[in-house]
């Protein structure tokens, strides 16, 4: 009977592997999120994605969340993710799976490019869950934003009630005006 249990778990491994493969994630999103083994996993990649896998490290750094229209798209996500974990009972690499679908068909719905990837998406939730970043109120419009935890949430305002000069002005996939990331800001709110 033990067998049985570890064929099925492995092809619940198995799937979720393909799943995230097909996200786009990174081959160290899928040693860290299975059990299967390295050889294994690349095998797999190599069919599922028809290519090898990307090399070089994970993003680290937390400086990317906190630009504008990055620190929308992470808000949106992470406002989903939050939600998913209070209503559903996930494991939470299947939190974040289910997650970035939400996300991305939320961009989809806007006419706009995913900004986040399935990796820095992962990356986002393991700087939350590390306390290297947090979720902020905005003192102004009240959303809930990616934020350093040092932030005083008191006086903290958003990158949307309060944009930068440029912003909304680049002509790049993805870009964000200023009434496209409202519109997202309470959808994820609503969500939330």
């Amino acid at each position: 009977m033990a067998r049985s249990k570890s064929i099925v778990g492995e092809a619940r491994q198995i799937e979720r592997a393909i799943t995230l493969i097909q996200l786009g994630a990174r081959l160290q999103v899928l040693e860290s999120e299975t059990d299967l083994s390295y050889e294994r996993l690349l095998r797999l990649y190599k069919e599922v994605a028809g290519k090898s896998p990307s090399k070089g490290q994970l993003p680290f750094s937390t400086d990317w969340f906190m630009t504008w229209q990055p620190n929308i798209h992470a808000s949106l996500f992470l406002n989903i993710h939050e939600y998913l974990n209070k209503a559903a009972a996930l494991d939470e690499i299947d939190t974040v799976i289910k997650a970035y679908q939400l996300y991305t068909e939320q961009m989809s719905s806007q006419g706009l490019e995913p900004l986040l990837s399935v990796t820095r998406a992962w990356r986002l939730v393991k700087f939350v869950d590390n306390g290297m970043l947090t979720m902020t109120a905005c003192s102004k419009c009240g959303g809930h934003f990616v934020s350093h935890p040092h932030e005083i949430a008191r006086h903290y305002v958003c990158g949307l009630c309060n944009p930068p000069a440029r912003a909304g002005k680049g002509k790049l996939a993805g870009s964000l005006g200023a009434q496209a990331a409202r519109s997202l800001a309470l959808s994820a709110e609503m969500e939330h």
